[in-house]
């Protein structure tokens, strides 16, 4: 644990934000599995719901450095591609 006042405060902000960031990357995998679950049923209609859901956490991630843009790309690439298949 650190003397200096700052290095505290630098270490309590650190904590934050690691819990932000595991909260977010927690809900990105998740909204990635509910869409990988409704391609694997076959169900369109939920498929799409959750396709859209799915890339509107993308993106969020990217937009708070959760995830590099071109990673973000490549996920919502895969996704359009099963999603296209089920048609």
């Amino acid at each position: 644990m650190p003397n200096i006042k700052s290095a505290k405060k630098r270490v309590e902000l650190a904590k934050a934000a690691n819990a932000r960031n595991k909260a977010e990357k927690s809900d990105l995998k998740t909204s990635v599995k509910k869409f990988e679950a409704a391609v694997a049923q076959g169900n369109r209609a939920q498929a799409d719901s959750a396709y859209k859901a799915a890339v509107k956490t993308v993106d969020q991630a990217v937009r708070k450095g959760i995830l590099h843009k071109n990673t973000a790309a490549r996920k919502k690439s895969s996704m359009t591609l099963k999603l296209n298949k089920l048609a």
